[in-house]
């Protein structure tokens, strides 16, 4: 690899220091922090230059516990609907504990929500999504995206609550706070090449 200056070192840095927090402090995140968050994660890449995101920021307790409550019960219907909805799996054995939230008890639930008429809009997100993530973890922020909670957010209910008009889709929950303790890196598999070409003059 090639020598890296101060900046890219930073970059790669936090790149290899993210992970997926799990265990949060009761301290919420404040606006100033939130806007750097969005601000990083506007500037992402964009098909065609069609920004297609959009965000719903929620920081009440009894409205992320509201929701962490419908996802599971989501959940579960669609677990009864398989043929092994009996032999239960950790993650059901944790949902299906009441004092269980699929939220973590973080304080802040970040959404970025997609137009559905753009072109590319959910890889539009994710890009936004992982911008995000970095520059939180740069901030000593953690962040874990909870992909269980999709469900919820087609509850028209829900989606009223939040604002959420028919012409966005959710595309990703992501939780943001200030962690407890520390979670440690898991490990990855080297790069799966499929294929390389490299022509010689």
């Amino acid at each position: 690899m090639l020598p890296l200056d101060d900046t890219e070192k930073s970059i790669y840095e936090t790149i290899l220091a993210r992970r997926s927090v799990r265990s949060y402090q009761p301290q919420i995140v404040d606006d100033v922090t939130l806007c750097v968050l969005l601000e990083a994660a506007v500037r992402a890449p964009t098909a065609m230059h069609r920004e297609p995101w959009a965000f719903v920021i929620i920081q009440d307790k009894s409205l992320l516990l509201t929701i962490s409550n419908r996802a599971k019960a989501l959940y579960f219907a669609e677990e009864h609907q398989k043929e092994h909805h009996n032999n239960l799996t950790h993650f059901s054995q944790m949902f299906n504990s009441p004092d269980f939230n699929i939220f973590y008890d973080a304080s802040t639930l970040i959404l970025i929500c997609g137009k559905k008429s753009a072109p590319f809009a959910e890889a539009d997100c994710w890009l936004a999504a992982e911008n995000m993530m970095l520059v939180a973890c740069a901030m000593d922020l953690g962040t874990c995206v909870i992909g269980y909670a999709l469900p919820a957010f087609n509850d028209a209910d829900i989606r009223n609550r939040l604002s959420i008009t028919d012409d966005y889709q959710v595309v990703a929950p992501i939780i943001v706070g200030y962690q407890r303790g520390k979670t440690t890196p898991s490990p990855r598999k080297a790069p799966v090449i499929l294929f390389k070409n490299t022509v010689i003059n």
